[in-house]
């Protein structure tokens, strides 16, 4: 293989961009594109679909070494079919579309590898059962109910497992990989939690692990030749509730290396596990020791990792340190595809972030194709309306507001050609995102990326921005005609009326001032409104020493939060000695505090010394009938519509900046 001559940013990363192998194959480099769980893309019986061709073409072009392709599941019944839209490999009638994938990553110069994937505990998604070692209540009620695999069933599973295998290779892979990640069949097999048969197939270690090295002696024997990696927990955080400790884990990765697998790529977690394994609240490099144990102890097998790594400078820091042959990784590309070349060209400063929102995730739990919360193209790239094309007519585009739909929006116009201008009222990029980011304890960092990456890309496209400058009726009719289009992106305020009938209203104080640092609050705090906006500041302040209480009209906290965030946010209430009063509301507010009536109709007296106000919120839409007949084109996204999140702003932003 000729390899070109280094790019800047390839010598500044020379452990990540050497050579490699797999197998019999040379890699371009040290990173593995990781198959991501799946896509939802596709048929609800297994066939391919031009939505995800369009996108492995987009995740071919990546520029990593090895790429492998989402699971598919291997048997007739679906027994191991987790999502709605997974594909199939169960029949030859599948490979065509294979074959095509396997192309595209060929073209690209990368190796191929296709994921087979039987959900065990979390499959049988179109029957009314699913497939387990032991009969083992579901923890979560969204599964089905399990049955206990026989013997002769095992058997024929296994023998699945090496037919679509076989198929792969035949499809153009080069090699196959099988998962236990998240808690699929073999997770089950290989944990005491799911794995309680007192057979030959349960109790030790030794024998729960003996349908993973079944399985792996059969693919061997199906494929020969041709390397096969098996996707591993280090932790399967599961330990609280009956699972494997990290030493079990252990030995069932060395009775796998004893097997002959030719990568073992280490993962983190469950499901179901009570703890986040790839949440924004779990830092960067946390589980490394993981890799750096399985490395040290099977230092003549390659171990892929990547779990909450997304970062190629410390992937690089990690390869040349030795705590593991190949960068895996998945939804950092997700979020920004060209991660790999922005890297190699020495531009990591314009990467899109994967901010570990976890909407992917999300969707998927809520049976819908996954998309990003950073990559509003994710999943329409089969779709031309979707892609950055240059303007039949260059217009000049005013924007409204600084936040993330605003700016998604002005820098997409830009690109295709617009002269486009915000406006700003305050005095940087950001928009209610920012005080919500400096309050937030997962991973402000994260949140504070996306602002950072707008004032980078806006300024390397042009787009003009005017900070410090209230648009009015007043302002447009001063500019009247100069612009072709206005795009209103004011975002959401706190409904402060919503609480003029209570006596000591007047005590109340906005989140929102709250959040910008400009108001103080004392050291007994009640936070009216339980969504997200509540919850971080409720959070934020208790961790700081404050005695807070939580004040939620709905019977849950959490309503506004996406599903894969809201048990993180009930453990954090929790933790931080947070009360929460739900079915409940304010009914009068004094220097004393707050006295609150549940939906019985009790009252309860809550001592505070300041109370927030944060929710509900309310669009600001003034600015639609103002405008509205002072301008050609008047459009609007994000909060200003309808108040939502980080997510739906972004993807309004873009999807309005690509069609003006």
């Amino acid at each position: 293989m000729e390899h070109p001559i280094a790019r800047p940013g390839e010598q500044k990363l020379p452990h990540l961009f050497k050579p490699g192998k797999f197998g019999r194959f040379p890699t371009r480099n040290l990173i593995k594109y990781g198959a991501c769980c799946v896509s939802n893309y596709n048929t609800r019986d297994g066939f391919i679909t031009p939505r995800e061709l369009a996108r492995m073409r987009v995740i071919a072009n990546t520029g990593c070494g090895l790429i492998t392709n989402q699971g598919a599941y291997p048997d007739p019944l679906g027994e191991g079919k987790a999502y709605f839209r997974q594909i199939a490999l169960f029949d030859d009638k599948f490979l065509p579309q294979f074959e095509t994938i396997a192309r595209y990553i060929h073209d690209a110069g990368a190796v191929a590898i296709q994921q087979i994937l039987h959900a065990g505990r979390y499959g049988g998604i179109d029957l009314g059962y699913c497939l387990q070692p032991s009969v083992v209540p579901q923890t979560l009620p969204h599964f089905r109910p399990p049955r206990e695999i026989t013997k002769e069933q095992i058997r024929e599973t296994v023998k699945q497992h090496a037919d679509a295998a076989r198929r792969s290779i035949s499809a153009g892979f080069d090699g196959t990989e099988v998962t236990s990640f998240m808690g699929y069949l073999l997770a089950n097999f290989n944990s005491r939690f799911t794995n309680q048969r007192t057979d030959e197939y349960g109790g030790s270690v030794e024998n729960r692990g003996r349908f993973m090295r079944e399985l792996i002696d059969a693919i061997k024997q199906a494929t020969p030749g041709n390397p096969l990696v098996i996707r591993l927990n280090g932790a399967e955080l599961m330990d609280q509730i009956g699972g494997n400790s990290e030493d079990e884990c252990f030995e069932l990765m060395q009775q796998a290396v004893d097997c002959g697998v030719d990568m073992i790529s280490v993962t983190v977690g469950w499901q179901e596990a009570p703890e986040s394994s790839i949440g924004r609240d779990v830092a960067p490099g946390h589980w490394n020791y993981l890799s750096v144990r399985a490395k040290k102890m099977f230092p003549h097998t390659l171990i892929a990792f990547g779990n909450r790594l997304p970062d190629p400078v410390m992937a690089n820091e990690c390869i040349n340190k030795g705590q593991f042959d190949f960068w895996e990784v998945c939804r950092p590309m997700l979020a920004d595809p060209d991660l790999v070349h922005k890297a190699a060209e020495d531009r990591l400063h314009e990467t899109r972030r994967c901010i570990g929102s976890l909407v992917c995730l999300s969707r998927l739990f809520r049976d819908l194709p996954y998309n990003c919360t950073m990559n509003p193209a994710l999943g329409h790239e089969v779709e031309p309306e979707y892609a950055i094309t240059p303007a039949t007519v260059k217009k000049k585009v005013m924007v409204i507001g600084a936040g993330p739909a605003g700016m998604e929006c002005a820098i997409t116009a830009s690109k295709r050609g617009h002269a486009v201008t915000v406006f700003e009222r305050t005095d940087r990029i950001g928009g209610g995102l920012l005080g919500y980011a400096t309050h937030d304890l997962a991973r402000p960092d994260d949140l504070l990326s996306v602002i950072t990456h707008y004032e980078i890309m806006a300024k390397k496209h042009g787009v003009e921005m005017k900070f410090n400058t209230e648009a009015n009726a007043k302002f447009m009719r001063s500019m009247l005609h100069q612009y072709d289009a206005c795009v209103v992106a004011s975002g959401a305020r706190i409904d402060m009326d919503a609480y003029q009938h209570l006596d000591g209203a007047e005590r109340l104080i906005n989140a929102q001032e709250v959040a910008a640092g400009r108001v103080q609050p004392g050291k007994r705090v009640v936070v009216l409104g339980a969504g997200k906006i509540g919850l971080v500041l409720a959070e934020s302040l208790a961790k700081r020493g404050a005695q807070v209480t939580l004040v939620e009209e709905e019977k849950r906290i959490a309503g506004d939060v996406q599903p894969s965030f809201k048990w993180r946010h009930s453990a954090w209430v929790e933790e931080l000695n947070i009360g929460a009063l739900t079915s409940s509301r304010p009914k009068r507010i004094s220097a004393e505090g707050v006295t609150v009536v549940n939906a019985k109709g009790e009252e309860t007296f809550v001592e505070a010394d300041t109370v927030i106000a944060a929710g509900p919120r309310k669009a600001n839409q003034e600015l639609f009938r103002e405008f509205e007949w002072m301008i050609d084109e008047l459009h609007g996204c994000g909060d200003a519509l309808v108040p939502r999140g980080i997510d739906a702003a972004i993807q309004e932003g873009y999807r309005l900046g690509v069609r003006i």
